[in-house]
C-alpha cells in the first residue's frame, strides 16, 4: 500500500475521482492446457505464414497474460510447455526462424512465471553446457527481432553454470595439448556474460543474473573473480550516465556487481567490497537523471555495506513473542498475556569495531531515502532495515534518529514517504525500540494528515499511504501494551483518514491499517463496529465516506453539517469563530471550504433549534452574526469575485446566502440584503465568464434567489413590496432580451424560482418575456440552451401560481393564457436545430416534453375543464413521435411522459387519444420494467401505435428517422418492429391503403427537409425491397405509385448531396415492380441519372440498375437482357459525358424508353448565347478573350467583337455565344453554366 506514487491531490483525476475497479472474479486452474498445447504443436505449421504465426503468438500472449495476478496456476503445466518448445529448440533440422519462434513463446511464459521459478526447468545436465554456449555462435547481439533467444538462451546458461563439477575438466587434455586453439570454457562463458552486459536490450537482465551464477562458483571465483571485478570497475568508471551508451553500460556493471555481492560469499567478496564501494562513491549515482541506475546504486551500497558487516540477528532487538493471529486472539479469549523470552545482550555481541565505509555507506541510503521515485526510496527503506540489524544498539539508534530528522517540515514530501518506509522496515523488524515509539507515533500522526501546497495543487498523498503502512506494521510487531498509550491517537487518525480522505488508495490503506490493529492490538474502542461500517471496500467508495455532492470540500462541509447536532455547542462556540477567520484567507480553497462550512453549520444549528423549540440566538451570539454577515462585503471590497477562484467565491456565497435565508437570519431589511441581491444578479449575468462549469454557478445562485425573495421581500403574508417587486420582475425581463445566451439561461431561471408573491400581478408580462426566449429567431437560432431553460422557468412558473378557471392572467393561469402556454410548449416541439454540438434541438425537446407533462398534470389536477381534447392528441402524439426517435437518452425520456400521461390517476388526465386501446398496448405493470433507453424494447411497443390513426402520422414520422438512421441497433430493431407491423396488415387492403396515405402524407410535409427525407427515402428503399407495399403492383398505376414517384422527383430535383441521390435512385429501383406507365416513368429516371453531372452518381444509377434488372426479371425482355446486362456492367460511367450519354441512349432503345430531349438553357438576355455573368467579377474581359471563346467553339466572331450565335456540344450540352457587345461589360467574368436539360 506504500509503494504508489499517487497523484497530486489537486490533480482533476482527484477531484473527479471514480470508484475503483473491482476485480473479476478469480481464476481456479489454467483452463486452456489443451489450447496452448495445440498451439505449440502447430508451430511448424504456421511458421511460413506470417499472419498465421503472428496470430498464434498473440493469442499465446492473451492466454497467458490472464495469468498475470494468479501465475502459481501454471506450474503444474509449466514442464509440458517447456519441453514441447525445447524439442524444437533442439532438434538441429528445424529452421532458425522455428527456433527463434519458440524462444518467443518461451519468454512470453517467463515474463508472466517469472524467471526464477522458470530457471530451475531448464535441463541444467553436464552434456547441457556445450551445446547451449555453442548456440551463442549463431547470435548476432545486434538483431533487435531475435532478443527473446538470447535472453532464453542467457537464462538457460546460467542454470548449467551450477554443475557441480570442476569447468576445467570440461577441457579435458587442453592444457596438455598447445597447439589446439580452442578456448576453455570457463573463458567462453565469461566471455559471453561480458558482452551481454553492455547490450541495449533485455539480455542484459539475464546476463547479470548468468554473471552471479557463473562468478560466485568456488572455482571460478579463484581463478576470474578479481580479473571480473577489475573490468566491471574499468567500464562503470570509464562511463557516463549523460549518454545512453554509458547508462547501458552502468546498468549493466551495477546489476553484475549487485548479484555478485547478493549471491557471493561473505568471505570471497569481502576483499573487494572497499574498493567497489570507491568506485560507486566516484561515479555519483544520485546526480543521475535515471531512476533505475539510482535504484542499482542504493542495491550495491547496502549489499556492500551487509558484505562488510558479520551475519549476524541483532540479539537487542524487539521481539514480540507470538505472531500468529489465531493464537494471539486465543491468549487474549483465555486472559492470558504472551511471555516474551528475556535476551540478554553480551557485551561481546556489542562490542566490535565497525568496518571503514559503513559510515558513507549509512549516509548514502539515508540520501536514498530523500530520493525523487518510489522505488528509490523504496529500495534505501529496506537497506536501513537490513544495516541496523547488522549494527549494534547504539548506532543502530543513532540511524534511527536520522530517519526521524526525514520529518522536518523543511524537507520535501518526498523525504517523509522515505522516513515512512524506513520505519516501517524498521519497526517490522523489531530494531524500533518502544523507548523510541513516543517519537515515532508523533511523527507518524503528522504524517497522517501531511498535504503541502503546490501552486494549484496539493502533495502528500503518497506520504500519508505510507504512514498507514507504518500503523500496519507495528500492528504486527508490538505488544498490545507496548502500544497502549497511543491507541487513542492512532485509532482516531487511522478513522479519519479513512473516512475523510480525498484519495481512494489512502482511504484504503487507513481501513487497511485500522482493520489490522484491530485485530492484532484487541485495544482499539469500537473496532468491529467501525470496522462492519468503513471497510476496506466500503471507503472505496466517495460517496460512502463523505455525500453524495460534487467536490471534497463541498462533501466536508456536508459532513460538518451532520456532526453539528452532535455538539452544537462546540460548534458554534469553537468551529464557527475558527472559520469565519478563515472566510479570509489568502487560499482560495480553505477560504472556499471555511464559506461552506460556516453555511452548513448555521443551517444545521437553526434545524437543532426549531427541532427544540429554541430560538437561533441560544447557539450564536452578537459577533458570530456580525461576522456572517459581513462576509460578502469584505469578499467584495477585497474584488476576490474576480479572477479564476471568483467562481468558487461565487458559488459557496450563494450556498451561504441560502442557507442563511432558510435558517431566518434577523437581516431583514438590512443593507446587506442589498449586498446579496447583486451578488446573485451580478452572477446571473456573467455566465459566460464562467461558461466550463456555468450550470453550476448558474444553479447555486437561483437557489439562493429563491431561498433570499421566500424570506426577505415579503412585507405581509402573500404580498411584496411593489416597488421591489416592479423593479425586480422589470429588470429580469430586460435580461431576457440580451444577446448573450448565458445571460438569458440565468435570468429565465430566475423568473422561474421566483415566489408566488412576487409574481401575483405580472404573471402575464413573465409568461410573455420567456415564450419570446423559447422562440426561434435568425439571430439566435443557436441558442438552443436559453430556449430549454426559458421552458423549465415556463413551467415552474405554472406549478408556483396554480390555475383558477375564472382567474386573472395577471395573477394565475387561467383560460386566457393556458393556450398561449400550450402553443410555446408545442412549437418547441419541434425544434430540430443542429450546430457543431449535434442535434441542441434535442434539450429543447427534452425541456418541452417534461414542461408538458407537468403542466397538463397540473391542469388535470386543477382544472380539467381547460384541457382541450385537440390539444391533449397534439400532446400525446407529439411525446409518440419523440418515443419513437433515434436517440436513446430522449427515447427514454418520452417514454417516461407518455406512460406517466396515460397511467396518471390523480385525477387521470382527460381526452387522451384511443386510451382503452393505449392501456392494452402499454399496461401499467410493465410500465416501470420496460427500458425505453434500449431499441430492443421500445421500438417493438411504440411500432404498435401506427395501428391507431391519431397516431399514426407521428409515430411514423419519428420511425421514419429511426430506420434511416446510422446507429446500427437502432435501425436494426426499428427496422424489423416496422417490417413485423407491416406484415400484420398485408391481408387488411383498407389498413394498408390508410398506412399508404399517411406515409406520403408524411413525406409531402417533409420535401426538400433533409433531416426527414433523406432516412424516409432510405426507410421506402427497404420497405420496397421487402414487399411491403406488394399488394399495390397487382394494380396498373396504383395511386400510391404515382404520387410516390411525384415526391421522389421532386425531392431528388436539382439536388446535390450524393447521400441523398443515392437513396433516391434505390427508391427508384424499387419502384420498378409497380406495373403500368409508372414503370417507365421510373426507368427514365434512373435512365436520366445515369448522366447525371457527379461521376459517383452515374456509376451508382447504373450498378443499382444491374442489380434491378436481376431482381426483378419482367423489367427487360429476354432476348434483350443480356445485351442491357452488357452495357451496364462494360460501359466505364465515370467517363466524359458525351461517351456515357451514347451508352446511355442504347440503354434506352433496348427499354423501349424515349431517350431524354437536349434543353438549351435560355441566356439572360438573348436564346442560344453564352451567359456573361457579372457576379463574381475578377477581372475583365475583352475582345480577344472573347474571340479565343468562339475559336474553341467553332464559331468565327464579327469584326465588331460579336460572336454569331452558334450551339456547340460541351461536357454538359449546348453552349451558344450571346450576342451582346464585349465594350457594355468591361469588368466581368464569363460563367458558363450547363446550358442544356434533360
Amino acid at each position: 500500500m506504500a509503494l504508489s506514487d499517487e497523484p497530486a491531490a489537486g490533480d482533476p483525476k482527484d477531484e473527479a475521482e471514480e470508484e475503483a475497479p473491482a476485480l473479476g472474479p478469480a481464476l481456479e486452474a489454467f483452463g486452456e492446457s489443451a489450447e496452448v498445447r495445440a498451439l505449440l504443436g502447430g508451430l511448424r505449421d504456421v511458421l511460413g505464414e506470417r499472419a498465421e504465426r503472428e496470430a498464434a503468438q498473440e493469442r499465446f500472449r492473451v492466454i497467458m497474460d490472464k495469468y498475470q495476478e494468479q501465475p502459481h496456476l501454471l506450474d503444474p503445466h509449466l514442464e509440458w510447455m517447456m519441453n514441447l518448445l525445447l524439442d524444437i529448440v533442439q532438434d538441429k533440422t528445424v529452421p532458425t526462424a522455428l527456433v527463434h519462434l519458440a524462444f518467443k513463446f518461451l519468454y512470453i511464459i517467463t515474463k508472466v512465471r517469472g524467471y526464477k521459478v522458470f530457471l530451475r526447468l531448464f535441463p541444467h545436465e553436464v552434456g547441457n553446457v556445450e551445446p547451449v554456449l555453442d548456440m551463442f555462435t549463431h547470435q548476432n547481439p545486434k538483431d533487435h527481432e531475435t532478443w527473446e533467444t538470447r535472453y532464453m538462451l542467457l537464462l538457460w546458461l546460467s542454470v548449467t553454470c551450477l554443475v557441480p563439477f570442476d569447468f576445467a575438466r570440461f577441457d579435458g587434455n587442453l592444457l596438455l595439448q598447445p597447439e589446439c586453439r580452442r578456448t576453455p570454457i570457463m573463458d567462453r562463458i565469461l566471455s559471453v556474460a561480458e558482452s551481454y552486459l553492455v547490450v541495449s536490450d533485455k539480455a542484459r537482465d539475464a546476463a547479470a543474473v548468468l554473471v552471479s551464477k557463473f562468478i560466485t562458483r568456488p572455482d571460478v571465483t579463484q581463478k576470474k573473480m578479481a580479473g571480473f571485478l577489475d573490468w566491471s570497475l574499468c567500464t562503470l568508471a570509464g562511463s557516463s550516465f549523460h549518454t545512453i551508451e554509458g547508462v547501458i553500460a552502468m546498468d549493466g556493471m551495477l546489476q553484475a556487481l549487485a548479484q555478485i555481492f547478493k549471491h557471493g560469499k561473505r568471505e570471497d567478496c569481502l576483499p573487494y567490497a572497499c574498493t567497489v564501494l570507491a568506485c560507486l562513491d566516484s561515479c555519483r549515482l544520485s546526480e543521475s537523471n535515471q531512476t533505475l541506475l539510482r535504484k542499482l546504486g542504493v542495491k550495491l551500497v547496502q549489499r556492500l555495506g551487509l558484505t562488510l558487516l558479520k551475519p549476524k540477528v541483532a540479539a537487542w532487538r524487539y521481539q514480540r513473542g507470538c505472531r500468529s493471529l489465531a493464537a494471539n486472539l486465543q491468549l487474549r479469549t483465555e486472559g492470558q498475556s504472551e511471555q516474551k523470552p528475556q535476551v540478554e545482550t553480551s557485551d561481546s555481541e556489542e562490542d566490535y569495531d565497525v568496518p571503514e565505509g559503513m559510515e558513507s555507506v549509512i549516509e548514502q541510503l539515508l540520501v536514498g531515502l530523500k530520493d525523487k521515485d518510489t522505488i528509490v526510496r523504496w529500495s534505501a527503506a529496506k537497506g536501513i532495515g537490513r544495516m541496523a540489524g547488522r549494527l549494534p544498539r547504539e548506532l543502530a539508534d543513532d540511524v534511527v534518529g536520522s530517519v526521524l530528522d526525514c520529518f522536518s517540515f523543511q524537507e520535501t514530501d518526498k523525504a517523509w514517504h522515505g522516513g515512512c518506509l524506513a520505519l516501517a522496515e524498521l519497526g517490522r523488524r523489531g530494531l524500533l525500540l518502544p523507548s523510541r515509539l513516543p517519537e515515532v507515533v508523533g511523527v507518524i500522526l503528522k504524517a497522517l494528515t501531511y498535504d503541502e501546497k503546490r501552486g494549484a495543487c496539493s502533495v502528500g498523498a503518497n506520504v500519508r499511504d505510507a504512514a498507514c503502512y507504518v500503523c500496519w506494521a507495528f500492528a504486527r510487531a508490538y505488544e498490545p501494551q507496548e502500544l497502549k498509550p497511543f491507541v487513542t491517537a492512532i485509532s482516531s487518525a487511522l478513522v479519519i483518514a479513512a473516512v475523510f480522505d480525498r484519495n481512494i488508495n489512502c482511504r484504503r490503506a487507513a481501513s487497511a491499517a485500522f482493520q489490522e490493529n484491530v485485530g492484532r492490538q484487541g485495544t482499539f474502542p469500537h473496532g468491529i463496529e467501525i470496522l462492519t461500517t468503513a471497510d476496506y471496500f466500503a471507503v472505496g467508495n466517495i460517496s460512502n465516506c463523505f455525500l453524495v455532492i460534487r467536490v471534497i470540500r463541498e462533501l466536508s462541509a456536508k459532513a460538518l453539517h451532520n456532526l453539528t447536532p452532535r455538539a452544537p455547542e462546540f460548534c458554534a462556540t469553537h468551529v464557527l469563530p475558527r472559520l469565519l477567520s478563515m472566510t479570509q484567507s489568502s487560499d482560495l480553497h480553505s477560504r472556499h471550504g471555511a464559506i461552506l462550512a460556516c453555511a452548513e453549520i448555521i443551517l444545521a444549528l437553526h434545524r437543532l433549534a426549531e427541532q427544540q423549540d429554541r430560538p437561533l440566538s441560544d447557539y450564536l451570539d452578537e459577533k458570530t452574526v456580525q461576522g456572517v454577515k459581513q462576509i460578502n462585503q469584505q469578499l467584495r471590497d477585497r474584488q476576490l469575485y474576480r479572477g479564476l477562484g471568483g467562481k468558487l467565491m461565487r458559488i459557496a456565497v450563494c450556498v451561504l446566502i441560502e442557507n442563511l435565508s432558510l435558517s431566518r437570519m434577523p437581516f431583514k431589511g438590512d443593507a446587506v440584503i442589498g449586498g446579496w441581491q447583486w451578488l446573485i444578479d451580478d452572477t446571473l449575468r456573467n455566465l459566460r465568464l464562467m461558461s466550463h462549469s456555468s450550470t453550476q454557478v448558474k444553479d447555486m445562485a437561483v437557489s439562493a434567489l429563491a431561498a433570499l425573495c421566500r424570506e426577505y421581500y415579503m412585507e405581509e403574508p402573500g404580498k411584496a413590496s411593489p416597488a421591489v417587486q416592479e423593479e425586480l420582475v422589470s429588470q429580469y425581463l430586460a435580461e431576457l432580451r440580451s444577446p448573450d445566451e448565458n445571460t438569458r439561461c440565468g435570468f429565465s431561471l430566475a423568473l422561474g424560482a421566483l415566489p408566488d408573491f412576487l409574481l401575483k400581478g405580472q404573471l402575464q408580462q413573465v409568461l410573455s418575456g420567456l415564450i419570446s426566449v423559447t422562440q426561434i429567431s435568425p439571430m439566435d437560432v443557436n441558442f438552443a440552451e436559453s430556449r430549454r431553460d426559458g421552458l423549465k422557468a415556463i413551467a415552474r412558473v405554472c406549478q408556483t401560481v396554480g390555475v383558477r378557471e375564472d382567474g386573472s392572467p395577471d395573477d394565475t393561469l387561467c383560460k386566457e393564457n393556458v393556450p398561449q402556454v400550450y402553443r410555446a410548449l408545442l412549437n418547441c416541439m419541434n425544434d430540430y436545430t443542429t450546430d457543431s454540438r449535434g442535434d441542441i434541438g434535442a434539450w429543447v425537446r427534452e425541456a418541452a416534453m417534461t414542461s408538458l407533462m407537468e403542466l397538463t398534470l397540473l391542469l388535470a389536477r386543477g382544472c380539467p375543464a381547460l384541457l382541450e381534447a385537440p390539444v391533449c392528441e397534439q400532446v400525446m402524439c407529439c411525446v409518440a413521435q419523440q418515443a419513437s426517435e433515434k436517440i436513446d437518452r430522449f427515447r427514454a425520456h418520452a417514454g417516461h411522459v407518455f406512460l406517466t400521461l396515460l397511467h396518471s390517476d390523480d385525477p387521470p388526465v382527460p381526452h387522451v387519444p384511443h386510451r382503452g386501446e393505449l392501456e392494452q398496448l402499454f399496461p401499467r405493470s410493465d410500465a416501470a420494467s420496460v427500458n425505453w433507453n434500449a431499441p430492443s424494447q421500445a421500438f417493438p411497443r411504440v411500432t404498435q401505435l401506427l395501428g391507431l390513426p391519431a397516431y399514426r402520422y407521428h409515430v411514423l414520422l419519428g420511425l421514419a428517422v429511426s430506420v434511416g438512421g446510422l446507429t446500427e441497433s437502432t435501425v436494426r430493431h426499428s427496422t424489423h418492429s416496422l417490417f413485423e407491423y407491416m406484415k400484420g396488415i398485408q391481408g387488411d387492403p383498407q389498413a394498408l391503403a390508410s398506412f399508404g396515405e399517411t406515409l406520403l402524407q408524411v413525406f409531402e410535409d417533409n420535401l426538400l427537409n433533409d433531416r426527414v427525407s433523406v432516412s424516409l427515402l432510405k426507410m421506402l428503399d427497404q420497405m420496397l425491397a421487402n414487399g411491403c407495399f406488394e399488394v399495390f403492383t397487382t394494380e396498373d398505376n396504383h395511386p400510391f405509385c404515382v404520387r410516390l414517384l411525384a415526391l421522389c422527383k421532386e425531392e431528388t430535383r436539382k439536388s446535390r448531396d450524393v447521400q441523398k441521390l443515392r437513396s433516391g435512385i434505390a427508391v427508384f429501383c424499387g419502384m420498378v415492380q409497380f406495373r403500368g406507365d409508372v414503370r417507365k416513368r421510373v426507368l427514365l429516371q434512373l435512365l436520366l441519372l445515369l448522366c447525371h453531372p457527379f461521376p459517383v452518381i452515374r456509376k451508382t444509377t447504373a450498378s443499382q440498375v444491374y442489380e434491378m434488372v436481376l431482381t426483378y426479371g419482367d423489367v427487360v425482355d429476354v432476348d434483350v437482357l443480356d445485351e442491357v446486362m452488357a452495357v451496364l456492367s462494360d460501359t466505364v460511367w465515370e467517363a466524359e459525358l458525351p461517351v456515357v450519354r451514347g451508352q446511355r441512349n442504347h440503354l434506352c432503345d433496348l427499354l423501349g424508353v424515349p431517350r431524354p430531349q437536349l434543353v438549351s438553357k435560355v441566356g439572360p438576355h438573348l436564346p442560344l448565347g453564352l451567359w456573361v455573368s457579372r457576379k463574381n467579377s475578377r477581372g475583365a474581359v475583352g475582345p480577344r478573350a472573347l474571340r479565343s471563346l468562339a475559336v474553341q467553339a467553332g464559331v468565327s466572331p464579327g469584326s465588331s467583337g460579336r460572336a454569331w450565335p452558334h450551339p456547340v456540344s460541351r461536357a454538359e450540352g449546348t453552349l451558344s455565344v450571346l450576342h451582346f457587345p464585349v465594350s457594355r461589360v468591361p469588368r466581368a467574368v464569363v460563367d458558363v453554366p450547363p446550358s442544356t436539360m434533360e
